[in-house]
């Protein structure tokens, strides 16, 4: 089951069009990063998904139904920095958003615990740090035990010690079977902690699916030979490869990535009267495969 699907969401800014014609489906379960650069339109879309802006075209749905207010209080949402008292303790912060929320306290202990903040749930917000900060700012939305979490950058500004805290956190959080949404500029990010990704540029929908499909790394292989009309029709013989290309004094051969053989090449070409003069592994990493993506 999806638990959002977007058709055709598209957004003006008087001329300026901030989002146009996405459409893509989150399913339920999985960790969905939308990935671009800044100005892409991803908080943009957070915006419009959670009612804080209206679409100029295109529709909606969570869970295969039209979104009400009902339905959103389903989904726990950090679309900005987190607004708490500075002197008052963790605790005492989220029980005002508890009240704000409608919700009971009951739930207090056990989201300071999720987010590794129980025991410094006595001290005031302003001698946390920034990930302490961001942390409890998940764990006000975990209050009432949402279905869905909406994230738009969740480890903006943070040191390293704080984004791996928070990516460690999002994960635990999806083993529970949460379902959630995170906007991020950050390849590495989606790489390390998302199941999917939609990837937007400029407003438009470059790619969407499973991470391990689009974000899929590459075996290429350099092979030269001083034939090289002749080994490319000898290469064409040859099993293995998804694409051959042609480049000035080479040709490459792309792998599923694990599975290029040196040896199996050298010795096809060998054994059909080639002696090849070059012969590279190379790997196609994640950033070029986000900049070919992203560049289209």
């Amino acid at each position: 089951m999806d638990v959002l699907t977007l058709n055709g969401i598209t957004k003006y800014y008087g001329r300026i069009c901030a989002l146009n014609n996405v459409s893509f489906s989150v399913p339920e379960g999985s960790v969905f990063g939308i990935l671009g650069p800044n100005g892409s339109g991803k908080t943009t879309m957070l915006g419009i998904v959670m009612d804080i802006l209206k679409a100029s075209a295109g529709t909606f749905t969570f869970m295969g139904q039209p979104p009400t207010a009902a339905m959103r209080r389903r989904i726990g949402t950090l679309l900005e920095t987190p607004n708490f008292y500075h002197y008052l303790s963790a605790e005492r912060n989220l029980r005002i958003a508890a009240e704000i929320k409608g919700k009971g306290f009951e739930q207090i202990d056990s989201v300071l615990q999720k987010v590794n903040l129980y025991e410094r749930r006595a001290s005031k917000f302003s001698t946390y740090s920034l990930g302490m900060k961001q942390r409890l700012a998940i764990a006000s939305c975990l209050l009432g035990d949402p279905e869905v979490l909406v994230f738009d950058e969740p480890t903006n500004g943070l040191d390293p010690v704080g984004i791996a805290e928070i990516r460690e956190l999002i994960k635990n959080l999806a083993k529970e079977g949460k379902t959630i949404i995170m906007a991020s500029h950050m390849l590495d990010e989606v790489e390390k902690v998302c199941t999917h990704v939609a990837i937007l540029k400029f407003g438009n929908l470059i790619t969407a699916g499973n991470v391990d499909e689009v974000l899929v790394n590459e075996d290429i292989v350099e092979v030269g030979a001083t034939n090289m009309q002749l080994l490319e029709n000898v290469l064409s013989s040859m099993n293995g490869y998804k694409e051959i290309k042609k480049q000035k004094n080479y040709l490459q051969l792309f792998f599923e990535t694990g599975t290029a053989n040196l040896e199996t090449i050298n010795t096809h070409c060998f054994n059909n009267g080639v002696v090849l003069n070059h012969l590279q592994l190379k790997k196609k990493s994640l950033e070029t495969k986000f900049l070919e993506l992203t560049n289209k």
